[in-house]
């Protein structure tokens, strides 16, 4: 009954062409009062309040009845048991914020008793809210760790309020109704207090800028931590999603951030009680802070619509971003963010160098064997610190003001013993900022590089611990850096990486590996079941691999102009029946959008297979493929082919479809992890794939020629033809579809083994880009890799374009 309050709520409003800010507005009704209405998550309603929303609606006479009408038969039903909820804070809610304009008056009935109206959320959703956030936490402390933020101590990052034509009016970001007076909010602060200044912002939406490197993605991890660390029960969790990804001409927010949520943790695959996945549940349910990472990054004809996307929302988020991105757009869009504060970060000081610098140079041993700290620093400090400044200390200490050229600097000259700072004071050698900022960017890849890693760092993987060299390395991240400029992206994933290659070069290798995988299936199958001469299995074989490698290449084609050619992670496992790991999917229509595609699919390589025994059938047997008999044994095998490869893959994948399960919330925390249980998932589904084809399809075969015989009169098949087309079928199809059809497959064909062989990737890339990361190179943002920063893959791909001669690097801009 509360649904169907809801929806008739829904309904009215939606007729009155109001979002559900207008409405609270116009009726004293806190927006997050009619959020619980709509959602039918309100158990205590009230019939001021539904006379309010009417009003401010202006609902006719019948719509009132109906209104009223329904409320009685609430009244009068008792409430259904629940199953365990959860009773929500109202510190939850925006904040812990007050109905719109405070609150209401003597005359209007409450709308918000805590002890009786709290929304209850189901349990289900409520772990899964509590799993994320454990999840989180643990993600981005170990992040943090990895990053060395706190080694020796934190640099400090500070701020004062942004420029107010980038920030909304006081009043909206209080959310106060008209004709309220604003107080002062307090924004001020450090990276130490990011959370509780948030949590003073009543709109819960703040805008975090800042010019490259100034500390705003260290910002934003310190900010989760202590927001998780001081939430209430069923606070929202925050999360951090990397902006530069989204199209929002192409995606809206919400499936944005859910498609996002189920990358990084594919657990939420999982369906909640209402039928949808966790992922969305969560999202819809408000139980997700959004925090959008590098607005800046997002492409620049797509940032006005970016932000035109946000303020159709009230979504309580974070956003960051560069200073000068953020302010074209607002100037474009002629509004900045609504509801939401702004601050902006301030450069570090000659102090805070002064402070921090000395204490990154370690003691090392001497002669004696006695430990001194080295004075590596002195001669620069003591430059940056003189009273007269000099050109050179004045360009330094402006390089010097953010804290990314501080770790590029110490990691350059702090951890090599060889290298001496003081060069950074060279005016000739570096005339201006910008050459002594890209001496620091070059430097830092072979200077972690030149260091071989501890032995305790690998210690969960010795086997495939490598120390490459300087210049290999170098070459390598310029080619993944220069395949993500040339895509304009931020995210390196590794089922993405095969993008890097030219589209004909991938259809090219998917042809050759069909060919090859058909045509050892047939060999073997040949052997086994014909007696036949060495050079008529050798010439079955090509024939048969050179339609499979067509018909995968023109499959494969297809699904790259139409579909882009990437596949993404397999987000289930197999599981078996009744362990109780259920989906709560729909199987009839997950059984049937399966059988469907493969059904096509096998259509296409039964016709292929029936003009191979045509072609067969001339070379061998002294019959003209012009020859009418001819024509019409191949235009009927044709039929049966294609209906045994159909039906049969149909039934085996959709099957498959159906016993399928989300994997566990630790099996896909990094991208290693990902890769590996992906590969595991691929390897289960060929060890049943294999066998369940085999025997599908020939019993397959026997049931569909015996229907098809009264139609098509004798078809001349034996068990031995039966058993030789299944075992043909069912080797070659389970292996096509775990190399050229899973992203663990694609992996493997295109990463691991052609650019490897091409010399644009080591070997063992996984080692590679697992040990990068450790290197401090890279970094992970949940299932996917990122450089460092933007400036270092912008850097990295620039100096790779240089060194090609079939680049042309002026079309690719660097980000400044």
């Amino acid at each position: 009954m509360t649904d169907e309050l809801g929806t008739l709520l829904r309904r009215l409003r939606t007729q009155a062409g109001m979002t559900q800010e207008q409405a609270a507005e116009r009726s004293g009704v806190s927006v997050r009062t009619i959020r619980r209405l709509e959602t039918g998550r309100s158990r205590d309603h009230r019939l001021g309040t539904l006379d309010l929303l009417a009003d401010a609606l202006e609902v006719g006479p019948e719509d009132r009845r109906l209104l009223a009408a329904t409320l009685a038969r609430m009244q009068t039903e008792p409430a259904p048991a629940s199953p365990g909820p959860v009773t929500v804070p109202p510190e939850r809610v925006a904040g812990g914020l007050e109905p719109v304009g405070g609150p209401p008056a003597p005359s209007v009935v409450p709308l918000f008793v805590p002890a009786r109206a709290a929304p209850p959320i189901d349990g289900v959703l409520a772990a899964a809210a509590e799993e994320l956030a454990q999840e989180v936490r643990r993600r981005w402390q170990r992040e943090e760790e990895h990053r060395r933020v706190h080694d020796p101590f934190p640099l400090p990052v500070r701020w004062q309020e942004a420029p107010e034509l980038l920030t909304d009016h006081a009043e909206n970001i209080q959310r106060l109704a008209p004709g309220v007076t604003s107080h002062a909010t307090d924004l001020s602060g450090d990276v130490r207090s990011v959370a509780e200044v948030y949590r003073r912002i009543s709109s819960g939406r703040l805008v975090v800028l800042g010019r490259a490197g100034s500390g705003k993605s260290i910002l934003t991890i310190r900010f989760v931590l202590d927001y998780l660390k001081t939430a209430a029960p069923l606070d929202r969790v925050p999360v951090i999603f990397s902006l530069g990804s989204w199209d929002p001409t192409a995606v809206a927010l919400r499936d944005w951030l859910i498609d996002r949520l189920v990358r990084d943790h594919p657990h939420l695959t999982r369906r909640a009680p209402g039928g949808s996945t966790l992922a969305a549940a969560l999202v819809d349910a408000d139980l997700v802070l959004p925090v959008l990472d590098g607005f800046d990054e997002i492409a620049e004809g797509l940032r006005c619509a970016a932000l035109e996307t946000l303020n159709d929302t009230s979504l309580p988020l974070v956003l960051t971003s560069r200073a000068g991105e953020f302010t074209e757009a607002v100037q474009a869009v002629r509004a900045p963010l609504v509801w939401a504060a702004g601050i902006e970060l301030a450069d570090l000081t000659r102090e805070d160098l002064l402070a921090y610098l000395p204490r990154t140079a370690r003691p090392i041993a001497r002669g004696n064997g006695r430990g001194r700290t080295e004075a590596v620093w002195d001669f620069v400090l003591a430059q940056l610190h003189v009273r007269e400044k000099t050109e050179a200390s004045v360009r330094l200490a402006e390089v010097l003001s953010t804290p990314l050229m501080v770790t590029l600097a110490r990691t350059m000259y702090s951890e090599s013993p060889d290298r001496d700072p003081a060069e950074l004071l060279d005016t000739e050698r570096f005339p201006s900022g910008h050459s002594l900022e890209d001496h620091l960017l070059a430097g830092f890849v072979p200077t972690v590089y030149r260091r071989r890693v501890p032995e305790r760092a690998v210690a969960d993987r010795p086997r495939r611990q490598r120390n490459w060299g300087p210049k290999h390395a170098e070459r390598w991240l310029g080619y993944l850096a220069h395949h993500m400029d040339r895509l304009d992206r931020q995210d390196l994933a590794w089922w993405q990486i095969g993008e890097s290659l030219r589209r004909s070069t991938r259809v090219m290798i998917v042809v050759v590996f069909c060919t090859l995988c058909a045509a050892v299936a047939e060999c073997v199958a040949d052997l086994l079941v014909h007696d036949r001469t060495f050079g008529r299995i050798l010439l079955k074989a090509t024939l048969t691999g050179s339609t499979a490698g067509i018909a995968g290449g023109t499959l494969y084609t297809t699904m790259i102009v139409f579909g882009g050619g990437v596949f993404e992670p397999a987000r289930v496992r197999p599981r078996l029946p009744g362990t109780g790991d259920d989906l709560g999917r729909r199987p009839l229509r997950t059984f049937s959008a399966r059988f469907a595609l493969v059904l096509l699919g096998g259509c296409v390589l039964g016709s292929g297979t029936a003009w191979v025994l045509a072609l067969e059938t001339t070379l061998y047997r002294g019959r003209q493929l012009t020859d009418g008999a001819v024509l019409e044994s191949t235009l009927s095998n044709m039929l049966v082919f294609g209906l045994i490869f159909g039906t049969g893959g149909g039934l085996v994948f959709g099957l498959m479809a159906v016993l399928e399960a989300p994997l566990d919330i630790t099996s896909a925390a990094t991208p290693v992890t990902l890769l590996a249980s992906n590969r595991a998932t691929v390897s289960r589904q060929v060890l049943v794939l294999a066998p369940m084809l085999t025997l599908v399809i020939a019993l397959g075969g026997r049931v569909i020629t015996r229907l098809l015989q009264p139609l098509l009169g004798p078809l001349g098949w034996g068990l031995s033809d039966a058993l030789f087309i299944a075992g043909v079928g069912g080797l070659a199809g389970s292996i096509l579809y775990a190399f050229l059809f899973t992203a663990w497959g694609q992996w493997v064909i295109l990463t691991r083994v052609w650019l490897p062989l091409t010399g644009k990737l080591p070997w063992d890339t996984t080692a590679f880009l697992d040990d990068a990361y450790r290197r401090g190179v890279l970094r992970q943002a949940g299932a996917v890799y990122q450089f460092r920063h933007i400036r270092l893959q912008n850097h990295l791909g620039h100096s790779f374009r240089g060194r090609q001669t079939d680049y042309a690097p002026a079309r690719f801009g660097q980000k400044a």
